[in-house]
Parts: structure tokens; C-alpha cells; sequence
């Protein structure tokens, strides 16, 4: 069969697979088995995504390194502390397998590497959760998002260490590449915003991963350290976005091509499935570590629920470890059954997060730590609540502090932006707009209007929905892109400001106040009311 028709079915079962409820991820895998059961084999364009996919993969992670939030403890002390206890747990179950089913063939080594590899949870599977729910600012997904870096960094190196290649002595030129951030990025500005600026991401990580590799070191590592060159710039931001589809369509090629190499021996079947429901664990071990490394109990609770799945990282150091002769090729198989299984478990999992802390709320409490308590913002004398402190936010922020100066209050999660915004006496606090916990130290019955100028609609409803079951009877005002959006929110009884529709008004007031003030000036002697 054809390359492109092998797409059609990827893109037919992705659609079933997210008509039910589960990420499309699942139907990738489950059509790559289907076209194995066929008797269908991939050719070069299906190996020349697959490649391509885990490049940009890798070139994605590099343009979203933080340095400073990662060396945050409570994100890499709890991300190397989970994968330890992680891997010692799939070491003594694949122990004990290998006693009961020694047709398995499982050494140290092998152990090691398998257990590495289920100690991953998915970015895939946790950016479309949070996605999907409207949350991809939210302290929880920032807080996941830099566990799932972490991870990542360390697959990278393994698979940097992969090859058992040393790198050439040409290699030090490689250190020439930082001085050449500043005209990479001018490059970037100079190409734009459209085709040419996307085509300029496809050239950096394509460019990075063949340089790297023509020196002896693993290109996956190239491109994932040309894209860590730019991280921090508004560029890389922009860049980001823009190939985050293309490296999820490219990816396709790669879960199908897992697919097709067939179904692992009935023994490893089970162990996989096995292995894969047991990632509904993971959140027992992330929630005390995340409020022991200080974290809030219902960011630590949201955080850990996203991280209760294995990853298709995994299945990419499974892919490299079975080509150098460390694990079995049938891993490959298993591994993408358990990851499927994971994804299966954990989505009703992540559709209760939210309601299981309201209805346990006291019993998560329990965990906070003194030093969580003390960083709880001053929310008195609050009369107007602003929610997102962006430019939408801080503007009505500054038109309405008029009016009711120290009782209006910014909310926003961004630490660097807040630090803005206390230079320039406004006040503000860090807090998560849809966090009961922060509805329940506000005095609702004073509270007069709350606007959300989060601009993301799910946000804006999720906020309004729990702001309604709290019991609140003032005002809110929301902002939105779309009519659709507006009628579902004026439906609840909310004021919608259509950015798009009525800042077309406020552009045409601002024009004619223009030729007003030109045409008095060219006639001074105008009388006041020919100029209105």
C-alpha cells in the first residue's frame, strides 16, 4: 500500500480514537497493528517523517528551555527522585516476570533500559489535556510541562550516548555556535511572521541535527541544543507555535511505523498492559514530593493526575536501544500497548482532577506547607478583580483604577510579569483564576466586578462556572474572539467584549477623533460645536 494511503488510515483511526474520548495518539498505534495485520509495510516517506518528526521533536523542547525554572527544586528534584523510584518499581516487576516467564529473555541490562524508558510520562498526552481544557497557562501545566523537560533532557542524553560513537576533536567548532545566536535570530526577525519564517525552523533544526551529526555526536542532540540557543526570546516563543503541528504530523509516521512491526509474544502482551494500567500509580509519588518541594496541593494534585501515563519518548529510546542490540525489537510492540493502555486509564482520570480536589478539598489541604501559606496574596478591601494581566488586562486595569484605585486587583500566574507590574504600583498577586482556593479567601458578597481578560474561552467559562457554584452575585465581564464564544457566555449571564468586533469601533472613534483634532487645527477658529 502506498505511503499516502497509509496516512488516510492514521487519520481515520486518529478520528475514531478521538471520537471516543482518547488522544490520537492511540489510533496512530492502533492503525499502524491494523496495517501489520494487512500485511502492509511502510515505505521511505513514512521512515523520512518518522525521522523528521522526533528532529523537530527534540528542536521544540530545546526552543522552550528555562534554565532558571528548571533548576527550580520542585521541578528537577521531583522529576529525578519520581524516575528513580519509577525505574527500581519496573525493575522488580520485570525480576519477578523474568523468573515466572523466562522465555522473556530479560538481563540487567535489558531491565535497565526498559525500566529507563516507562520512567517518561507523555508531553503529547498533557499538552492536549491542558489544551483541551483551557489551562495551558495555568500553574499546573507549567508546573508539569517542566517535569516533562527534564525527562526529556535525560532521554536526550541517553540517546545522545547511544551511538558508543566519541565525538571528533572538530568538534569543539561547535562552541563557535554561541556567538551566532544574535544573527540567527535577526534572521528570524528578518523572515517574518508567515511561510518563510516556518521554513526557517524546519532549516535550524534540520541544519543543527546534520551538523551534529557529521562530528561524531548524536544529531537528535544538535537540534535539540540549536532550538536551547534561542530559548527565552520572543522568536523562539513564536517559532514554537509554529511547528508544534508540523512536529505532531510528523510524528504520526514514527507511531505507525511501531505499529507495523507487529504484535509483541502473548507473555510480553500482558506484562505491557500490566506495566501500562500500573502508571495510575505515578500520581501517588508526584503529589507528596511536588508539596514537599513546596507546591499547593491542588497544583501538585492537577500536575501529578497529567503525568499518570507513559510516554511516546519511551518508545523512541526502545526504538534506539533495539537497534543497538540491548532489548528485544518485540519491546518496541509492547511498549506502544502500554502506552496506549496508560492514555486509556489516565484520561477519566484527568476528567475528574478538577472535581475530586473540590469534593476532597479538605483532606489535600492537609498537605500544604507552612511556606505555601505564607506566599497566600492579600486579597482584602477587594472590590474589582481582574484576571490576566496581559495587555487587554493591564489596560482595563489602568482605566479602572480611576475610579476605585487600591481596591482593584491584577491576578496572573507569569512571576516575570508580576514583577512588572509591582514596579509600576500596580497591585497584583499570583494566584490561579480557576483555584477554589483563592474564590474561597476572597469576600465575594464585597467583590462588585470581575473581569477575565484571559482571552482563552474554556478558561473564561471554567472561571465563570465556578464562580456561579461559590455563590457569587456581582458582575463579570469577559473578553473573546469569537461570536460563538460571546453567545455562550452571555447565556450564562456574562457581559462578552467581542475583541475583534469592537475594537474595530474603538479603531474607527480613534480615526475620526484624528481628522477632528486636524481639522481644528487647520481652522482654529472652528467653533466647538461645528466640531462636534
Amino acid at each position: 500500500m502506498p505511503d499516502p494511503l497509509l496516512i488516510i488510515v492514521a487519520l481515520l483511526c486518529g478520528m475514531a480514537s478521538r471520537a471516543i474520548g482518547m488522544p490520537a495518539l492511540i489510533g496512530y498505534l492502533a492503525a499502524g497493528f491494523v496495517l501489520h495485520e494487512l500485511n502492509t509495510g511502510g515505505g521511505e516517506m513514512l521512515a523520512t517523517l518518522s525521522e523528521m518528526g522526533i528532529t523537530l521533536l527534540l528542536f521544540s523542547i530545546g526552543l522552550k528551555l528555562q534554565i532558571r525554572d528548571l533548576l527550580m527544586p520542585r521541578i528537577w528534584g521531583t522529576t529525578v527522585l519520581h524516575m528513580l523510584v519509577t525505574q527500581l518499581a519496573v525493575l522488580a516487576i520485570l525480576s519477578v516476570a523474568g523468573q515466572l516467564m523466562p522465555e522473556l529473555g530479560l538481563s540487567v541490562s535489558t531491565n535497565l533500559v526498559i525500566g529507563f524508558a516507562f520512567s517518561f510520562s507523555s508531553t503529547v498526552f498533557v499538552i492536549q489535556i491542558m489544551q483541551e481544557r483551557g489551562e495551558m497557562a495555568s500553574r499546573h501545566a507549567n508546573l508539569a510541562i517542566g517535569v516533562l523537560i527534564i525527562q526529556d533532557l535525560a532521554a536526550v542524553l541517553f540517546l545522545a550516548a547511544s551511538t558508543g560513537k566519541m565525538p571528533e576533536l572538530s568538534a569543539l567548532w561547535l562552541l563557535l555556535l554561541i556567538p551566532a545566536r544574535r544573527p540567527i535570530l535577526r534572521m528570524l526577525s528578518l523572515a517574518g511572521h508567515g511561510e518563510l519564517f516556518t521554513l526557517a525552523g524546519f532549516a535550524l533544526a534540520i541544519l543543527g541535527a546534520q551538523l551534529f551529526d557529521s562530528l561524531g555526536i548524536k544529531g537528535d542532540l544538535g537540534a535539540l541544543l540549536i532550538g536551547a540557543l534561542l530559548a527565552g526570546e520572543q522568536k523562539a516563543k513564536e517559532l514554537a507555535r509554529n511547528l508544534l503541528y508540523f512536529k505532531d504530523l510528523f510524528l504520526v509516521g514514527f507511531f505507525l511505523s511501531i505499529g507495523l512491526g507487529g504484535w509483541p509474544p502473548t507473555s510480553l502482551m500482558i506484562l505491557a498492559l500490566l506495566i501500562g494500567g500500573m502508571a495510575l500509580l505515578k500520581p501517588l509519588l508526584y503529589f507528596p514530593l511536588f508539596t514537599r518541594f513546596h507546591v499547593a496541593p491542588r497544583t501538585a494534585l492537577l500536575a501529578s493526575n497529567s503525568l499518570a501515563n507513559h510516554s511516546e519518548f519511551g518508545l523512541i529510546v526502545i526504538a534506539v536501544a533495539a537497534t543497538q542490540g540491548w532489548v528485544d525489537p518485540d519491546w518496541s510492540g509492547a511498549m506502544s500497548i502500554a502506552i496506549a493502555t496508560s492514555f486509556v486509564v489516565a484520561s477519566p482520570l484527568n476528567r475528574l482532577s478538577h472535581s475530586l480536589y473540590r469534593r476532597h478539598r479538605m483532606h489535600f489541604l492537609r498537605h500544604e506547607s507552612s511556606m505555601v501559606r505564607a506566599q497566600r496574596p492579600d486579597t482584602g478591601d477587594v472590590r474589582v478583580l481582574i484576571l490576566g494581566m496581559g495587555n487587554i488586562g493591564t489596560g482595563a486595569y489602568e482605566a479602572i483604577a480611576r475610579s476605585y484605585g487600591r481596591e482593584v486587583l491584577g491576578i496572573d500566574d507569569n512571576d516575570r510579569k508580576l514583577a512588572q507590574h509591582l514596579a509600576m504600583h500596580r497591585r497584583v498577586a499570583a494566584a490561579d483564576a480557576s483555584d477554589p482556593d483563592f474564590w474561597h479567601r476572597i469576600a465575594l458578597d464585597d467583590l462588585e466586578l470581575v473581569m477575565l481578560a484571559l482571552t482563552n474561552h474554556q478558561e473564561n467559562m471554567l472561571v465563570a462556572d465556578l464562580l456561579h457554584q461559590m455563590g457569587y452575585k456581582g458582575r463579570i465581564a469577559a473578553v473573546v474572539r469569537f461570536e460563538e464564544e460571546a453567545d455562550a457566555l452571555k447565556a450564562k449571564g456574562i457581559s462578552a467584549f467581542n475583541l475583534y468586533a469592537q475594537a474595530g469601533e474603538g479603531f474607527a472613534a480613534h480615526a475620526a477623533r484624528g481628522l477632528r483634532e486636524r481639522r481644528r487645527d487647520d481652522d482654529p477658529e472652528e467653533t466647538p460645536q461645528a466640531r462636534d
